[in-house]
């Protein structure tokens, strides 16, 4: 990359402009900070308690479908440099509608996730004070986020680059101390020594059998969203051509790392079933090194990795929403930038959806409980914009086969890869439907997602203007729903 800083320029209402100041640094890190999330860190504790030990295959084969997926999506970034957004991917190759539906969609995915991370603070925060009402840390949580996000982009950019830091740096120190551990056959207190034979010592390697390895793939897919962040940012470097193959390629050893050596470090130190679903079993293991302040440092770890994700979930859904307001899908209120040129209005509604974690927390049941109906909302919207990405690629491979024969980033087997990712998501949902924690959350989904496509179509006639005045984006500029950090010479 040859530009030091981040800047969007690219006209306003008014004369108004969103003005991004964030260096090189903090895209890397946030690229690589954005591989590890809540559902790691919370959600792991509840998909070992369910799979055992074949959750480190449940995270391999959804990181090779999400992988297949990064390479259609890479291709398709890489096919036309003016694509800023999925919206602009839907809406170029499928239609308006699909434009209006993948922008709002998105916008409700990263709101969800926002909640799974307000319900995730609630827990670490009772680590502490185990019976500390739900509304004082969210509400907390949600006051800081908005300070935070009102003053500049680059206040933003600052605290994503060391809570990024921070997480990388946990996730190696896991792995180091747990590998560290096996290796002096460390006791713990019930006088279990630490083996890599735990893996397979305590029921086998399926011991909740295959139903049970079925169950870890929704909380563990969780784990996974803001995956494809990862192409849309780097794809708005100045070097796209040679950034995104690099980035996406790097995927596989992200998820062997932070993902299937963390999680075989954990239980190779306490057997899968002494883990409990209700605590982040990264605390757990730190407590178990004997050091008094090792696990309230890895509770701190993980409540600023929450806080992190829903930071990066507020910053994106207000420009998100600031973006679809533009191109007049949305309240033109949204549209309005404050002096330091941040969509404060849409800043404020993204702030308040996060309050119903309260709601959620209050209608009793445990934090696991919340946790899971959340995150299998979250997981199906998010599901419903990568199923949207592939069958855009599909279109693309038959609209524009001269694209796709000269491209040099073409997605390995081409539609077959694209085929293998939508059996995958259609497998996903059958799962879903199929466990009673998660049907709830797979309903709620569906019936956002029949409302925004009703919601299109009873609008289309406008859509179908507004596209007639440019097809991408904005008139035509690129500029969609999201607009990530562009970076310019």
């Amino acid at each position: 990359m040859t530009s030091e800083h981040v800047e969007t320029g690219e006209p306003q209402q008014g004369g108004e402009k969103l003005q991004r100041t964030l260096k090189n640094r903090h895209i890397q890190l946030i690229a690589i900070g954005g591989a590890i999330g809540t559902g790691l860190f919370m959600g792991s504790g509840k998909t070992i308690s369910v799979a055992g030990p074949s959750i480190l295959l449940v995270y391999m084969i959804i990181g090779a479908v999400l992988f297949l997926f990064m390479r259609t999506l890479g291709e398709l970034l890489l096919s036309d440099h003016r694509y800023a957004t999925f919206a602009d991917i839907a809406r170029d190759l499928i239609g308006p509608w699909a434009g209006f539906v993948t922008g709002w969609t998105y916008w409700a995915c990263w709101v969800v996730t926002g909640v799974a991370d307000m319900v995730a603070i609630t827990g670490y925060a009772r680590f502490w004070w185990p019976d500390l009402p739900a509304w004082i840390p969210i509400g907390a949580t949600t006051l800081l986020l908005f300070a935070l996000n009102a003053m500049t982009v680059k206040a933003f950019g600052e605290t994503e680059f060391w809570f990024a830091l921070i997480k990388i740096v946990a996730i190696i120190a896991l792995v180091v101390v747990g590998f560290g551990m096996v290796a002096m056959g460390t006791v713990d207190s019930e006088g279990t020594a630490a083996a890599v034979s735990n893996l397979w010592s305590h029921g086998g390697f399926f011991p909740t059998g295959f139903t049970g390895f079925l169950g870890g793939f929704q909380i563990a897919l969780f784990a996974f969203i803001g995956i494809e962040m990862v192409g849309t940012t780097v794809a708005e470097t100045d070097d796209p051509d040679n950034t995104l193959p690099k980035a996406v390629n790097s995927i596989p050893v992200r998820i062997m790392l932070f993902y299937v050596a963390a999680l075989a470090a954990i239980m190779m130190v306490t057997p899968w079933d002494q883990v409990s679903p209700e605590r982040s079993p990264f605390v757990t293991m730190f407590s178990l090194t004997g050091l008094g302040a090792a696990a309230t440092i890895v509770n701190l770890v993980v409540l600023s990795s929450a806080a992190s994700s829903a930071n990066s979930g507020i910053y994106s859904t207000s420009r998100m929403l600031y973006g679809l307001a533009r191109q007049e899908q949305a309240p033109g209120v949204f549209a309005r930038l404050s002096k330091h040129h941040v969509p404060l209005n849409a800043l404020f509604l993204s702030c308040v959806c996060l309050l119903s974690g309260i709601v959620i927390m209050g209608m009793g049941g445990s934090i696991s409980e919340a946790f899971t109906l959340v995150t299998s909302v979250s997981a199906t919207l998010f599901m419903g914009v990568w199923v949207v990405i592939v069958v855009s690629y599909l279109v693309y491979l038959r609209k524009r086969p001269q694209l796709h024969k000269s491209s040099r980033f073409k997605a390995p087997g081409g539609a077959l890869s694209a085929w293998v990712v939508l059996v995958f998501m259609g497998c996903m949902g059958i799962i879903l439907a199929a466990w009673d924690d998660t049907r709830p959350g797979l309903v709620y989904s569906l019936i956002w997602i029949a409302f925004i496509v009703g919601a299109a179509f009873a609008n289309r006639h406008f859509l179908l203007r507004r596209a007639s005045r440019g097809v991408l984006g904005d008139g035509g500029t690129g500029v969609g729903p999201h607009t990530g950090p562009h970076l310019h010479e």
